[in-house]
């Protein structure tokens, strides 16, 4: 019945769902994206650009591993945990400074589109996977 067209979407007659049905994935990653959208807004003005320029010149460095680069990635993005309040979750901030630092160091050099994203992509499945399986479960219920 949810047939997937050759383009990758959906049919069009569940398109804009039907009464009843639980919220899409779709659905569920925006809401997700918008949350964590407005939690990156805020953090956005503790990040000093000293931070990104570090990291751009990590990404910069055609010798170093996916390995190094993803590890100096994560201390990164540990350190500046720390200085976020304590009552938001860990991972979750966790996650969203890792995707803020992609999207400022993407602004700051776009020819590390490729490589910063494959990085965060491999960070957030290392390090954040079943927090983000968490997260999507419980926006579905």
């Amino acid at each position: 019945d949810d047939e997937l067209q050759t383009d990758g979407n959906r049919s069009g007659r569940l398109q804009n769902g039907e009464p009843g049905l639980a919220p899409t994935n779709e659905d569920v990653i925006r809401i997700i994206a918008a949350q964590l959208a407005e939690i990156g807004d805020q953090f956005d003005k503790e990040i000093q650009g000293r931070v990104v320029n570090d990291l751009v010149q990590h990404f910069l460095k055609e010798n170093l591993s996916k390995e190094e680069i993803t590890l100096h990635l994560s201390r990164v993005v540990r350190e500046l945990t720390r200085s976020i309040p304590s009552d938001m979750e860990q991972e979750k901030a966790m996650l969203v400074l890792a995707m803020l630092l992609t999207k400022k160091i993407v602004n700051t050099v776009p020819s590390l589109l490729h490589r910063v994203y494959n990085t965060t992509l491999n960070y957030m499945n290392q390090q954040l996977h079943n927090y983000i399986v968490e997260m999507v479960s419980a926006v579905k219920q």
